[in-house]
């Protein structure tokens, strides 16, 4: 039987932001594919609009639970990491005004929005989150797995 020990749960961590991390990019590419063709709001059940409602919260989800439970662990282990984590928190900030701006175009009580003007925001999006994803992998890998046993909270990196 395999067992995970505390120890081997602590380097997950990093591992596991980055599973969190991938998923996230599939789910984006998914969702701006789906747009490039098509419509930007189809009037199909379980269309478009909820593929994008469902990546928009579980982007949400994964950045709340950073910066309420990854984030404040990180600094106390790692004062010098605070201007860092400052940075990721301002990107956090960013993608929040994207997502609010697909959630508006996508919105049922105005026309559908032109699917070039939603790529746009897709696109930037992506950028955005490409950034800022390699960025998080690249700076803070092994300071989660520096860590320790302790440091592990479920649902931290939610996709």
């Amino acid at each position: 039987m395999f067992r995970v020990h505390a120890s081997d749960r602590a380097v997950a961590l990093s591992e596991q932001l980055i599973r969190a991390h991938r998923t996230l990019r599939e789910r984006l590419a998914s969702v701006r594919e789906e747009v490039a063709g098509g419509t930007a709001r189809p009037a199909v059940p379980g269309d478009l609009l909820s593929h994008c409602l469902s990546f928009c919260t579980a982007i949400q989800a994964h950045h709340a639970g950073e910066d309420s439970h990854l984030f404040p662990a990180l600094r106390a282990a790692a004062p010098e990491l605070a201007p860092m984590i400052g940075k990721l928190m301002e990107d956090h900030a960013l993608v929040v005004g994207i997502l609010q701006q697909v959630r508006a175009l996508l919105a049922a009580d105005r026309p559908p929005a032109a699917p070039g003007t939603l790529l746009r925001e897709l696109d930037g999006l992506t950028a955005i989150l490409e950034s800022h994803f390699s960025f998080e992998e690249r700076r803070i890998a092994a300071s989660l797995d520096a860590l320790g046993p302790g440091a592990w909270t479920p649902g931290i990196f939610a996709p």
